[in-house]
């Protein structure tokens, strides 16, 4: 018999374990640890949120729904997008409800990718970003970004990359694991650039409502999405949910919006592979989109403080850092120490108790930084950045 490991396909064998969660199940039942390892919000989702999933069941809402999603959730987007991104969809044909912001980005590149396509991206990044592309049999080329440059994307660099073959460029601001945000001078170069060479530009904005700048935190620096730039929109999926800045990760809730043409081929994928979204989950979107936006500001708010009080102790302990604009996490530079990212997080993770996510686990270009997310209590984020200093300095 052909041993099964020979049975797989080649594009799924050689892929990599997600180094973020090789580090969550290092860390799985320990009590004694404090994890800064997996993006997720550590608040509840807001009452009115729950509430509305509850309401949905008890008025036994429990069936499929629309391969596109629930209308009136569609519709509730459309007016949020069209508030938060200055772009107009057709909820009719221009908006996909999805699982989670994942499948988005999957079923996008599996609509437009034939065997030998390249996808421009910038990196550190996303973990799931490259395996996605080659799971639909394209070729990742990754662009390095810099903390020099705040970790924008520079255009300049986007276009020494561009062959014949190109044909999506990748982009994903505020981004994880840095929390760079795109400059719009630098977004508008891009957006030429994508014109010119007639690319299809996907955008993942997951994290835009966190946003933050300035000593205390509170003042926003400017958002501003690839999608609304003049001849982008036709040429443009852009991609969100509820995950991060509604606290819903669990409902596993996304939503891509594009030209009806390639809404179409993304949905044709989604319902032969996912159907539709949970229905419970679309109800509480719904209510998410019409009465949680206070509580997503006290939680940025509650983001803020915390992001401030690392950068305070990561500075207090000669750690350089970044200061993110958005998203949650930090990306302290650990070069000083000879260490690999990985053996860094492991031996932090040994002697003190703290996970943290190599940088390796982002790419290449992430090496020598760890991911620290500070979607974390205050207290424990104290106790975690008391001892960091302690590992820091027995290192130094």
């Amino acid at each position: 018999m052909i041993p099964l490991s020979d049975r797989l396909a080649k594009q799924v064998a050689g892929l990599p374990r997600s180094g973020i969660r090789d580090f969550f199940d290092l860390v799985v039942g320990r009590d004694d640890v404090i994890s800064l390892g997996v993006g997720e919000p550590d608040f509840t989702a807001p009452w009115n949120i729950r509430e509305a999933a509850i309401f949905a069941l008890e008025k036994g809402r429990t069936t499929y729904t629309a391969n596109l999603g629930l209308l009136a959730l569609r519709r509730a987007i459309a007016g949020y997008v069209k508030k938060q991104f200055e772009v107009a969809y057709s909820p009719e044909t221009e908006i996909l409800v999805t699982v989670g912001v994942s499948e988005a980005l999957d079923l996008a590149f599996r609509a437009l990718l034939n065997p030998g396509d390249e996808v421009i991206y910038h990196e550190p990044c996303y973990v799931s970003y490259s395996p996605s592309i080659v799971l639909a049999h394209g070729v990742p080329v990754p662009i390095t970004t810099k903390v020099e440059d705040h970790f924008a994307l520079l255009a300049s660099d986007v276009a020494a990359r561009i062959t014949p073959r190109t044909k999506i460029l990748m982009l994903n601001f505020p981004t994880n694991p840095t929390g760079g945000i795109q400059p719009r001078v630098e977004l508008e170069k891009l957006a030429k650039l994508a014109i010119e060479h007639d690319l299809i530009v996907i955008t993942d904005e997951i994290y835009s409502e966190l946003l933050y700048g300035g000593d205390g935190g509170m003042e926003l620096p400017e958002h501003t999405s690839i999608a609304s730039l003049p001849g982008m929109k036709e040429r443009t999926i852009l991609l969100h949910g509820f995950s991060k800045a509604f606290a819903m990760t669990g409902f596993r809730l996304g939503y891509a919006c594009a030209p009806p043409v390639l809404t179409e081929a993304m949905m044709k994928i989604h319902q032969y592979s996912m159907l539709c979204a949970s229905i419970m989950s679309q109800y509480a979107a719904i209510e998410a989109l019409e009465g949680g936006m206070d509580a997503v500001e006290s939680m940025r708010q509650s983001y803020a403080r915390r992001r401030n009080l690392m950068l305070q102790g990561f500075a207090r302990m000669g750690l350089p850092c970044f200061p993110p604009g958005g998203a949650f996490y930090m990306f302290p530079d650990v070069r000083q120490f000879g260490l690999s990212s990985k053996e860094f997080a492991m031996r932090l993770l040994e002697e003190e108790d703290v996970a943290v996510v190599p940088g390796s686990a982002f790419g290449p270009a992430g090496e020598g930084f760890v991911r620290c997310c500070y979607a974390t209590a205050i207290d424990k984020l104290e106790i975690a950045l008391e001892r960091i200093e302690n590992f820091v300095n027995r290192l130094k």
